[in-house]
């Protein structure tokens, strides 16, 4: 008799948000509700890329809503993941202007914090932490979407450092930004392994031989950029971790960045005004339905996003779980707006006096970027299917 063997599972541990967690969530929405009172942001969607006020950052900072789970020595708080996770699913909830700290808090941060040497972490840490420091990650390229592994940008030793050449695209911030974090190959790969070889470099706009030019969105907004690098010079100072240690830090980085609220709760505030909306009118069943289904769908996600949380609180790296959750995460934010656009009648408008119609234009436009940046689904359905041994 045939016996089928076991499927593998994807097993994440639930979290739970204890006493203190609340505690910050208290704080912080204190503090929004300060700021919206004062009139310094309007709620957006896709607020951790649109939203750009290095004076909100910085209040941020000021506030302690940054580095949370950083030692005190470089400007952090000693507070654990799930702490650092309310925290910014609030600041996703209430829409606001997060871009300038975001991808510098959530990665490189940490990053450095792990493989950084203490001058580099005395010098980038506390800014961070005070909302002062804008970070870009150069990682993807023009012919390289999310097979990281097949970069082509290389660095050359020169006296005292290293000699960067290639080209980076989709480089959010990379126009605003104090670092670059750039991914490139240092060594030939050794006997066909593509992950040897790999170094990440930090590089320190304006330099030479460094030129920074936007791709701008559909609304013609300018987050996205391509950053070509023509023998810009990096100190050995700003090599992080060791040269070919690249592919370690990379894919330690990519759990944190794949993981966390921002991956299902980009078109948050169109759902709540969705609701907001909904309740103003005549019950419909129609209308029950869409909602509520959206509604479940948002809490299971944010129930595996506070287990990745808690698995990285342990010290695990949970690299196949972050990949599911973002894949499930980024679906549904596209849902809500192709949800919203059916149950609720709107001309989407950048530029509407109505709220609704402003957030559905939003969601609508950013959407295209929400299953590509950060790996795309298909990408990511890979490392899930090897993880549960399938490939």
């Amino acid at each position: 008799m045939h016996h089928m063997s076991q499927t593998p599972l994807v097993r994440l541990k639930p979290g739970r948000l204890d006493g203190r967690c609340e505690e910050r969530r208290a704080h912080v929405r204190r503090f929004l509700r300060e700021e919206l009172d004062a009139g310094r942001f309007e709620p957006t969607c896709d607020c951790w890329v649109k939203g750009f006020s290095r004076e909100f950052s910085r209040r941020a900072g000021a506030a302690g809503m940054l580095g949370i789970t950083w030692p005190k020595a470089y400007g952090g708080q000693d507070g654990s993941p799930l702490e650092r996770y309310v925290v910014i699913e609030e600041l996703l909830a209430a829409g606001a202007p997060v871009a300038a700290h975001w991808v510098a808090e959530r990665q490189m941060g940490p990053s450095l914090l792990r493989f950084g040497t203490p001058e580099q972490k005395a010098k980038i840490l506390p800014g961070i932490a005070r909302g002062e420091i804008v970070m870009a990650a150069g990682y993807s390229e023009p012919d390289v979407g999310s097979d990281l592994a097949s970069v082509k940008t290389r660095a050359e030793r020169v006296p005292g450092g290293w000699s960067l050449t290639g080209t980076k695209v989709w480089t959010t911030q990379a126009h605003h930004a104090d670092y670059i974090f750039v991914l490139c190959r240092t060594a030939p790969a050794e006997g066909g392994d593509k992950h040897a070889g790999l170094s990440m470099l930090i590089v320190q706009p304006p330099s030479p031989g460094l030129t920074i030019r936007p791709i701008p969105l559909l609304t013609g907004e300018h987050h996205f950029n391509e950053v070509n690098m023509d023998g810009v010079f990096v100190p050995d100072s700003m090599v992080l971790g060791e040269p070919g240690a690249g592919w370690h830090l990379i894919t330690s980085e990519l759990v944190l960045e794949r993981s966390g609220p921002e991956r299902f709760m980009s078109t948050f505030p169109l759902l709540v005004e969705l609701v907001r909306k909904s309740e103003a009118l005549p019950q419909d069943l129609r209308t029950s339905i869409g909602i509520g289904e959206l509604v479940a769908r948002f809490t299971t996600l944010r129930h595996l996003s506070i287990a990745v949380a808690t698995a990285l609180e342990r010290g695990q790296l949970p690299n196949v779980e972050a990949a599911l959750v973002k894949d499930l995460g980024t679906r549904f934010e596209s849902e809500v707006s192709e949800t919203a656009r059916l149950l609720l009648a709107a001309q989407p408008s950048l530029d509407s006096q109505d709220g609704y119609s402003r957030l559905l234009a939003q969601s609508v436009m950013h959407s295209p970027a929400f299953t590509l940046r950060g790996g795309t689904n298909e990408v990511l359905r890979g490392i899930v299917a090897r993880g549960l041994g399938m490939r």
